[in-house]
């Protein structure tokens, strides 16, 4: 396996494939770098170089117990960029991931990188307050984190039917892709899971999207059942100084996997243009 050992320590796996621009992949909660297998293959069968890590706590990467927060995961695809010595890159983040995007950005700048994409993403914040009236309550990611702590094993596979929009009236369950969501739940460390529940849903990202100031293209389903849309990706395209909103229809957030022609497409169009 190639791995990257962190400046603590932590032993971070990732993928490297093919040649040309390089587009980096940031994975949502609780999966791995194979979330993005249909963008990767698609866009490196088409002349670019694609890479993906597990984040720390994630998939092959090792499971330290501290730093799973999104300032850590930041610094750690800075230490990744910086360990390829990656130019020009295009940036793509799925939920969690797009947070980890936008707080690189934030926290390191664009000087290697030319284009983001936030899909499905968390920012602005996910959690309701004064200040976020249309989050979502506290109680619901207590609920999560319970799942989480009392049988996460069962609390992954109830979580993939709305994660994919299985529960839908009319949709056919895909019970593959709620076996590797599945795996990919239980492969991640149950700490980093648990810690990452407050990264993704408490960060409040207003400040790094405003430093995004890279073409950057911001891509969600309408029937997204996890980060609903018109608090995440609609506030995330505004706020963004050159942000562009794509909204599929229909698509729901594990989006990559079950659009995942459309999702590719409009990866292909926005980095080649």
């Amino acid at each position: 396996m190639t791995t990257l050992t962190l400046k603590d320590g932590t032993e971070l796996f990732y993928k490297d494939w093919g040649n040309g621009t390089p587009i980096v992949f940031s994975h949502g909660w609780p999966l791995n770098a194979d979330a993005w297998d249909a963008q990767m293959l698609f866009l490196a069968e088409r002349g670019f170089r694609v890479i993906a890590h597990d984040r720390r706590g994630h998939g092959r990467s090792s499971q330290p117990w501290a730093g799973n927060d999104m300032d850590h995961y930041a610094d750690d695809l800075a230490q990744l960029i910086e360990h390829l010595d990656l130019r020009d890159a295009v940036l793509a983040g799925h939920s969690t991931g797009g947070g980890e995007v936008a707080r690189y950005i934030g926290r390191h700048g664009t000087q290697r990188v030319r284009k983001a994409v936030l899909i499905s993403a968390v920012p602005p914040i996910m959690l309701k307050s004064d200040a976020n009236p249309g989050g979502l309550p506290l109680s619901v990611f207590d609920e999560i984190r319970a799942g989480v702590r009392t049988n996460r094993s069962q609390f992954f596979k109830d979580l993939a039917l709305p994660f994919y929009g299985f529960n839908r009236p009319g949709a056919k369950a895909s019970q593959g892709t709620i076996d590797a969501f599945w795996l990919a739940g239980m492969q991640c460390s149950i700490k980093s899971a648990y810690d990452c529940i407050k990264a993704f849903s408490e960060t409040d990202f207003n400040d790094d999207l405003k430093k995004m100031t890279i073409p950057t293209l911001v891509i969600q389903g309408d029937a997204d059942q996890i980060v609903p849309l018109d608090d995440s990706g609609r506030l995330s395209a505004q706020r963004v100084p050159t942000g562009k909103l794509e909204v599929i229809a229909g698509a729901p957030h594990g989006l990559c996997t079950t659009h995942a022609d459309q999702v590719n497409a409009a990866l292909l169009d926005f980095i080649a243009s």
